[in-house]
């Protein structure tokens, strides 16, 4: 819901801040590392039980995520490279923070609970694959009522109000799966208008085909003597 509604109007604002950081020679790359390493943190700390260390660590976790586009923007080094590290560092960070709490769960919680983070985990995973596919395709899935965004911020108060952890866990996965649903209708939509692409018929590849026949055809005979 944040990406799909106010990150324009979020990261035109970031802009003076990005400026001001690329003038430090940081560059975006060194921003979305930070975060990985960030995110590493603080699933070790939520993996060993300290979660309010881990929701400190969360925090910090997703400020170079927020600051990287900023900074890429402002140093015109925004492209294609930069958007693929990034989206791609953004899913080991999410694997990294699900699984600590995955871990933690599994420590201090009887039964199957721990697989809950982890269903979480494949229904982000879902999420973002459909808007990759849709973008490679030619089409819009952005949006959602559980985008990253929101993913973290629920993640990071239950991790502030430990007894409300696996309840928002399992509000995480409702909505994360209705978003994953949401983005499904919406593309499927956008390619109904589009109409499948016809075949080449028989006849024309046949046509394609016959000057190759032709000019096999045509070659000289060599005669052994």
């Amino acid at each position: 819901m944040f990406d799909g509604r106010w990150r324009s109007n979020f990261e035109v604002r970031l802009k003076p801040v990005g400026a001001n950081i690329r003038r430090t020679g940081i560059t975006a790359d060194h921003l979305t590392i930070t975060g990985v390493v960030m995110a590493a943190a603080a699933s070790l700390a939520i993996a060993n039980g300290a979660l309010r260390g881990g929701f400190v660590l969360l925090f910090l976790c997703a400020l170079p995520d927020v600051l990287d586009g900023a900074v890429a923007k402002a140093s015109g080094t925004a492209g294609p490279r930069g958007a693929f590290f990034d989206s791609v560092a953004d899913r080991v960070a999410d694997a990294m923070l699900l699984g600590g709490v995955a871990w933690y769960l599994a420590s201090t919680h009887p039964g199957r609970i721990a697989v809950l983070p982890l269903a979480v985990l494949a229904g982000a995973m879902l999420v973002s694959y459909e808007r990759a596919k849709a973008e490679a395709l030619g089409f819009d899935a952005r949006g959602g009522l559980m985008e990253r965004a929101e993913r973290l911020m629920a993640l990071g108060i239950g991790l502030l109000f430990d007894s409300l952890l696996i309840p928002i866990l399992w509000i995480m996965l409702v909505l994360t799966l209705f978003t994953a649903a949401q983005r499904f209708v919406k593309v499927w939509g956008q390619a109904s208008q589009v109409g499948p692409i016809a075949p080449p018929s028989r006849w024309k590849a046949r046509r394609a085909a016959r000057p190759t026949e032709r000019a096999w055809r045509r070659q000289p005979r060599i005669t052994r003597r």
